[in-house]
């Protein structure tokens, strides 16, 4: 039996997001200049926003022994965790930087996905996931299923 799946998201430009929104992309833009990517020159920033307000960001941080460097996203997500047991995230924004050090587009990897739906299922509650794409195009996903149908759950 063929069956078919809907992805919901919502796509608006920079200056059409909420203020709480724009300052968390605001804050991955500003995370992705702590990347170390001296391999791929592709710096990575993501920010967290935890329901106390609190915002933590991460970088990814890349490594000559292949794949022992981390995600921007799971860098942000797991020090979330390890600074602010108990905290519930509500939502994760994802920026990166290309080699010509302009905003690029980006998503999380298929790596980070699962962390973040296993966050999202470990809380019980959705997690947004804010992609910048371009200043005219920004991606806001309202919950996991939508980045990642079929993820592994216990």
């Amino acid at each position: 039996m063929e069956q078919s799946q809907t992805i919901h998201f919502q796509s608006c430009t920079w200056s059409e997001l909420t203020d709480v929104d724009r300052s968390l992309l605001s804050a991955a833009i500003a995370a992705a200049d702590s990347a170390y990517a001296p391999y791929s020159q592709f710096h990575v920033g993501a920010a967290v926003l935890l329901d106390d307000g609190t915002v933590v960001t991460g970088s990814n941080q890349e490594n000559i022994a292949y794949p022992s460097g981390l995600c921007a996203e799971r860098t942000a997500l797991f020090a979330a965790s390890a600074q602010h047991p108990g905290r519930e995230v509500i939502a994760l924004a994802v920026v990166a930087r290309n080699q010509q050090n302009e905003l690029s587009p980006a998503m999380p990897c298929g790596a980070c996905r699962q962390v973040m739906a296993e966050q999202q299922n470990r809380q019980k509650r959705s997690m947004r996931t804010i992609c910048f794409v371009s200043n005219e195009k920004i991606l806001i996903f309202e919950g996991m299923d939508a980045l990642l149908p079929f993820s592994f759950s216990i």
